[in-house]
């Protein structure tokens, strides 16, 4: 303890280090060191104290723990520490929500006049009944899907407006908005505040969310909160404010406390974000990022089109070099011989089949000529025919008055039968003799009459 040493003048106020807290008044009031160091020492003489309660804040920073322990009956909480050396002694398993029995004795810094206590042993008792209700509450909610990854919805790429459920003048606020703008300058917000620890928060926050889920210009839902511990924290694990965040249309965005606080609100989520400044990167696209990838997806495009292009006029080089196409009349002067010689040898067969279809026409016209009754008749024979049209083969065909048609070879005679003739018992005349006569008289005396 500081020694304090007046040092009065006569007539003037004694130094206010020489008055002791009890001895102060309006004229000589005490200083705020001797003030810190009289209550160091009152509490100095309390000792050790055993003291249950539930461990609502656990926290690791450079080896030692600086954490808070509520009362189990009331919302009644305490500090304390717990330094490196007392750390290495005690198990390691202790975590927010456990039941414990602490062994602490009370430390008091006048510099800065923070109190709290030095823990210098603690034990299990069993899981706190605040960490057992939601662990309960975590299985029902779970068993009932609302914490399936298949119901979650995807944030859209760029939200018009985002709705922010936050404190009012929280520093959650102003690191979600500054973030957001920092990404994208135009990006623009729908705040609603509320409460968001003690009785208030709950209600509001579930008020506040059903207004800004049912603005249709509202794309996202922003619900952000700094760090705290567990305590300040449990309004986020409510069961009224899960199933509202679960029914609601708009995509929700938790971003509540830090990395190691995890409210029931982070599992319903449609997104959960580890801090508002994380929640704010996740919303809205980086411009800057977003014009260097339109750049890299333009450099690729016209990489890829110049590339294609470039081939293409290769291979069409790589085709009008071909001889067909750098000198096609070479390939008609090669078949115009050939053409040439196919088109005379074509022309010469066919006159040669012509040549020989003629011959062949007159060898036919001629044999039918030889074989035409004309051509006998031409040659003096002429042809009886009867009255009925009948050609007469034999003399008894025309008994004497038969009635004849004689057809040589310009015209016809009508004639009229005497009978057969005798001569027509001798041999056959020759064709080149000439013929009988019609009116030679017939055997029995009878003669023909000839009609010209």
């Amino acid at each position: 303890m500081t020694s304090f040493q007046p040092e009065t003048v006569p007539g003037e106020a004694p130094p206010a280090d020489s008055v002791h807290p009890r001895d102060s008044r309006t004229d000589a009031p005490t200083s705020v060191s001797r003030l810190n160091d009289t209550i160091r020492g009152f509490i100095e003489r309390w000792g050790s104290v055993w003291v249950e309660g539930e461990i609502t804040s656990f926290n690791r920073r450079g080896g030692n723990v600086f954490g808070r322990m509520k009362d189990l009956g009331t919302d009644s909480t305490v500090a304390f520490r717990i330094w490196s050396s007392t750390l290495a002694r005690l198990p390691k398993d202790f975590a927010v929500g456990d039941h414990v029995v602490a062994c602490v004795k009370a430390d008091y810094f006048p510099r800065t006049g923070d109190f709290s206590f030095s823990v210098s042993s603690m034990r299990h008792v069993g899981l706190g009944e605040q960490l057992e209700r939601l662990e309960r509450l975590r299985v029902q909610l779970r068993g009932e899907g609302l914490f399936d990854a298949a119901r979650k919805r995807r944030l859209p790429f760029l939200p018009h407006c985002i709705g922010l459920i936050t404190g009012e003048n929280s520093d959650a606020e102003k690191d979600v908005h500054r973030n957001a703008e920092l990404r994208w300058p135009r990006v623009r917000f729908r705040t609603k505040y509320a409460a968001v620890q003690g009785d208030r928060c709950v209600p509001e926050t579930i008020a506040a969310l059903k207004a800004l889920d049912a603005d249709p210009d509202v794309d996202v839902i922003v619900i952000a909160r700094g760090g705290g511990d567990p305590q300040t924290l449990l309004g986020f694990s409510d069961e009224r404010l899960v199933r509202a965040v679960a029914a609601a249309s708009t995509p929700v965005v938790s971003a509540i406390g830090h990395e190691n606080d995890r409210p029931l609100l982070d599992e319903v989520a449609d997104v959960r974000a580890s801090t508002p400044t994380d929640a704010a990167k996740r919303v809205v696209p980086d411009v800057s990022e977003q014009r260097a990838l339109v750049g890299q997806l333009r450099a690729r495009l016209t990489g890829r089109l110049t590339q294609r292009v470039l081939h293409d006029i290769a291979q069409l080089e790589q085709i009008r070099s071909r001889p067909s196409l750098r000198t096609p009349h070479t390939m008609l002067t090669a078949r115009a011989q050939e053409l040439w010689m196919l088109s005379n040898r074509g022309r010469d067969i066919v006159d040669r089949r012509l040549e020989a279809e003629r011959r062949r026409t007159s060898e036919l016209g001629a044999a039918l000529r030889a074989l035409s009754p004309r051509a006998t008749l031409a040659r003096g024979y002429a042809i009886a025919q009867l009255a009925d049209g009948a050609i007469v083969r034999d003399a008894a065909q025309a008994p004497d008055g038969t009635a004849l048609t004689v057809r040589v070879e310009n015209g016809a005679l009508r004639a009229v039968s005497r009978g057969p003739s005798m001569a027509t018992t001798g041999p056959a005349p020759s064709p080149d003799a000439p013929a009988p006569s019609l009116d030679a008289e017939a055997p029995g005396g009878g003669a023909s009459e000839g009609d010209a």
